[in-house]
Parts: C-alpha cells; structure tokens; sequence
C-alpha cells in the first residue's frame, strides 16, 4: 500500500504543480503536500520565480504545524539547497522537523544536482526518491533539456489535410490568405500552447503569406517571444505583429536588408545549420523552450537536424489535392485527442 500511496501523493504533487505552467520560467515547475497519517494536511505550489517554493507554500498553509514532526513531504523535484531569492527547501524541512520526504525526480541543474537530498540526509531526515520519475521528469522537460542538454525544449506543431498538405502552394497562399485546417477548438489550445512555451519561430515565407501576430488571444498568458527565421530578410514592415507589445527577433544573413521597427536582428553566417545558431543564441539568452509553428522549411529544417523533443500535428478531414507535402518524421506516439475537425496526435523523439 505504500506504493500506491506514494504514487498517489505524487500525482497530486504533479496536478498541483501543472497549475503554473508557463509562469514559472526559469524555474521548474513543483508542486508539494504534507501528509499525516494518510490524509493531507498541506499543499501547495511554486507560482512565479521569486516567489515562495512550493515545499514552503505547503509548509506554511498546515493549520496544525505540531503535526509536522510526525508526517511526510511529498514534491515532485528534489528540494533546493542553496540561496537564490528565497532561502533552501531543504533548510525549511529540517527545521519543521519533519522526518520524511519522498521526491519525484532529481534536480540535475548545477546548482541542486543531489545536494538537497544528500543535506536532508546528514539531517537524519528519511529521503525516499524516483516516485514516478518519468512523470515528474516529463513536467520539467523544459527544464532539464536546458541543465542537462544545454539546448531550449523544442515543439514542433502543424495541421495537415486528410491527404498529407500542411498548406497550399506558394501563389495560392500569396492571394488567397492563411489555410484553416483546424476548427476553432483546435486554435483555442494552440493559444494555450503559446502561453507555456517562452519564444514561438516562424520562417519567412509564413510572415510574407500568413502575418500572423503569434501571440496569445484566444487564451489568458503571456505572449511567448516572437521569432522569425529568414535567410534572405526580404519581410514586409508593416507586419501584424508589430502592433504587440513584447521582443520580436530576426534571424536572417542579410540583417541590411531588415526594416521592421524595433526588432532586434541577428545576423547567420553560413558556416553552421541556422537552426543550430538559432538555439545557440535562444540558450545563452537563458530561454527554455521553443514552439515552432512553421512554415515546411523552417520544420524540415529542424527535423532533418534531429533538433526537436516533441511533435504536436493536427490531421484535418478535408482532402486538398495539392500543395505543400507536409514533414515526414519518426517519433513515439504518446497521445491522442478527436476534435469536430481533426484528430491531434502528440509525439516525442526518444534519444
């Protein structure tokens, strides 16, 4: 039973710190309760960096606190055991004297790295760890790829037709707008998509056919950072997104040829993948997580590369004929959705 109490706990652990997805950047995402003799007693989750973590929100929501020398801590991240803008997790737990923790996954940033444990440890605190480690690992993808991989956490998105086209051709596009393959269900969780990933690239010739704002407006969050990949730098000035509020960042290897107020312009050399580059600048800027939303040149380029963690594809039930073929990959399936219009498949690449 205890297992499956375990497992129990940590899940809620896991709900609770899904709470605050996309809001917590740079920190990972942890949820924490405090259980005595089977029932919680506290819980709570870290909500914004600089604000309290979520062992201390659960610590301090117990109405009871002479319980805590006789009941367990449940998170799903190793606790902290160092000064950053609040004090050590691990510091907290020893002082309220509470004697046993069970922890998800370990914390593998610098900082952590096994210390927490091994402090709560010298403390004679009992540390159970790797309860539901691939779940508690899954929910801080972003932030291990990061500490672990020294790369930002790619997802790739698109809709295709019932027949394979992820658009229509070039001149069509160019006169009759933007594609819809989706329905509005489908665009109401791309939005909520945008507002958990922290920047969002587009190629081109999406900007030259589509002008898409790439914000958040179906949706309440924060607009991730606007990118756009652009090897030329022939884009319009007047674009749509200029009307945000928010960064917006030009790759190109022609950065003269760039006149879009206020954009900050990157200029790629042509020695190395712009992909490569792209991530490079992305991860010394500190940013964890990247939403590609296309066109095909920009997806098959990242694909090709094996840059990319996960690959959300809509599959549309009308057939178009012809156009734009979409991207060809090989990843596993790890989840399934049925919308009025389409069918959402979600996939990961296994290193």
């Amino acid at each position: 039973m205890a297992g499956e109490d375990h497992l129990k706990f940590m899940r809620r652990c896991l709900e609770l710190a899904s709470k605050a997805e996309g809001l917590t950047y740079p920190n990972p995402l942890v949820g924490s309760v405090i259980v005595h003799e089977g029932k919680i007693i506290g819980e709570g989750y870290h909500m914004k960096a600089g604000s309290r973590h979520a062992e201390v929100v659960a610590i301090e929501s117990v109405h009871d606190r002479s319980l805590l020398s006789s009941s367990t801590l449940y998170v799903n991240l190793e606790p902290c055991s160092h000064y950053g803008k609040t004090p050590p997790c691990a510091d907290r737990i020893i002082d309220e004297g509470i004697p046993v923790v069970v922890a998800g996954a370990t914390d593998t940033s610098a900082k952590v790295s096994g210390k927490g444990f091994a402090r709560l440890r010298e403390a004679g605190c009992r540390v159970i760890t790797g309860i539901a480690n691939d779940e508690c690992r899954f929910i801080n993808r972003r932030f291990f790829a990061v500490n672990e991989k020294k790369l930002p956490y790619i997802v790739l998105k698109w809709a295709q037709s019932a027949d394979g086209f992820i658009g229509r051709d070039r001149e069509k596009r160019m006169t009759d707008g933007p594609l819809w393959i989706t329905g509005s269900s489908e665009r109401i969780l791309v939005h909520k998509w945008r507002a958990t990933e922290q920047a969002i690239l587009v190629g081109g010739e999406t900007v030259r056919s589509d002008n898409p704002k790439l914000n958040v407006r179906e949706w309440t969050g924060t607009n991730p950072i606007r990118l756009i990949l652009s090897g030329s730098g022939d884009l319009p000035s007047d674009l749509a997104m200029n009307e945000l509020i928010g960064p917006q960042v030009v790759f190109t290897f022609f950065p003269e040829k760039v006149k879009i107020a206020g954009s900050v312009v990157v200029k790629l050399n042509k020695n190395e993948p712009s992909a490569i580059q792209v991530l490079d600048y992305l991860y010394k800027w500190g940013i964890q997580s990247l939403f590609i939303e296309g066109g095909a040149a920009v997806l098959n380029h990242f694909i090709s590369l094996g840059l990319w963690n996960e690959a959300r594809i809509f599959h549309g039930y009308e057939v178009l004929g012809n156009g734009v073929k979409a991207p060809g990959f090989e990843g596993r399936l790890i989840r399934e959705q049925e919308f009025s219009k389409s069918k959402l498949e979600i996939f990961v690449r296994d290193d």
